[in-house]
């Protein structure tokens, strides 16, 4: 543990990051892979739906700091040409 009272406060701060950013990352995992199980079902309005909030919660940890990017273009890429090999 440490001793310097600015020490102390980077760890408290680093935890509550910590859990900030993974509550993010976990929200856009949850969203993608509704968005995945709804392509498997070929639920084509559902995966139009689910597609959307997959893309928001992309931008949201993109604004967030939590992921690059190029990531968040990469996989918005990807989950459209997912969407569009259904139609």
């Amino acid at each position: 543990m440490a001793n310097i009272k600015s020490a102390q406060k980077r760890i408290k701060v680093t935890e509550a990051k910590t859990l900030k950013n993974r509550m993010i990352k976990s929200a856009l995992k949850t969203a993608i892979k509704k968005f995945e199980t709804s392509v498997n079902a070929n639920n084509a309005e559902e995966a139009k739906n689910t597609f959307a909030g997959a893309v928001k919660a992309l931008d949201m940890a993109v604004s967030k700091g939590v992921i690059h990017k190029n990531m968040a273009a990469r996989k918005k890429s990807r989950l459209a040409a997912k969407l569009n090999a259904m139609a």
